[in-house]
């Protein structure tokens, strides 16, 4: 049986699930997380509060529910392949409204080897439905 590790190729790209994200779902994460700041739970609020120079209009979805649907996406892929998803760093460029459908998507950057560990690096993307990018980032897994 061929090694997972061997198979995977520099420019190797993973698409995870897509999700619709809508006020329900976003109300829903804010229960589990216990985040109840109105950033995400009142729109009237919203729409006339600025942070800063930027104005949202809207309730915007949690950016751990973006991180969550990242994660979902890495350990679905790795897990059946021997590998472990070690680490996740993520910039928010966009917020995501109700009504957004995002998709995550890694691609291998590099590989490397050491003497007691492989390792993947991938470059993360969550964009919205009409492409536009909603977080950048790179990850890693090790390949015990």
């Amino acid at each position: 049986m061929k090694d997972p590790y061997e198979s995977i190729e520099v420019g190797d790209e993973i698409n995870g699930s897509e999700m619709k994200i809508d006020q329900e779902k976003i109300a829903e994460f804010a229960e589990v997380t216990l985040d109840y700041n109105p950033l995400h739970l009142d729109d009237k609020f919203m729409q006339n509060t600025s942070f800063g120079k930027t104005k949202y209009g809207g309730i915007i979805g949690h950016g751990l529910l973006n991180y969550g649907v990242i994660v979902r996406m890495m350990t679905d892929w790795l897990w059946p392949r021997g590998g472990i998803h070690r680490r996740l760093q993520t910039k928010h460029v966009k917020p995501v409204y109700p009504g957004d459908t995002i998709l995550p998507v890694a691609t291998v950057v590099e590989k490397k080897s050491t003497k007691s560990k492989r390792w993947v690096n991938f470059k993360i993307e969550l964009k919205k439905q009409n492409g536009e990018l909603v977080v950048v980032g790179e990850s890693l897994a090790e390949f015990p």
